[in-house]
């Protein structure tokens, strides 16, 4: 008795070749594009506080 049963292999590699997948990120585009502009402001928002983090940081150690 084999210790992997090849059958199911073949019938699960043949299936997903003859099954078509669909495309989500092409269907939901507008989703994509507002992830997409959520990401940009955030990392955006993050960049500003760091830098002002960063600019409190050397005014401070300029006053000493």
């Amino acid at each position: 008795m084999p210790a992997i049963n090849t059958a199911s292999l073949v019938a699960r590699d043949t299936f997903s070749h003859i099954a078509k997948r669909e495309n989500w990120a092409q269907k939901e585009a507008g989703v994509v594009v507002v992830f997409c502009i959520v990401f940009v402001v955030a990392v955006g928002l993050l960049a500003l506080f760091i830098h002002k983090k960063i600019a409190a940081r050397r005014a401070a150690k300029s006053t000493f």
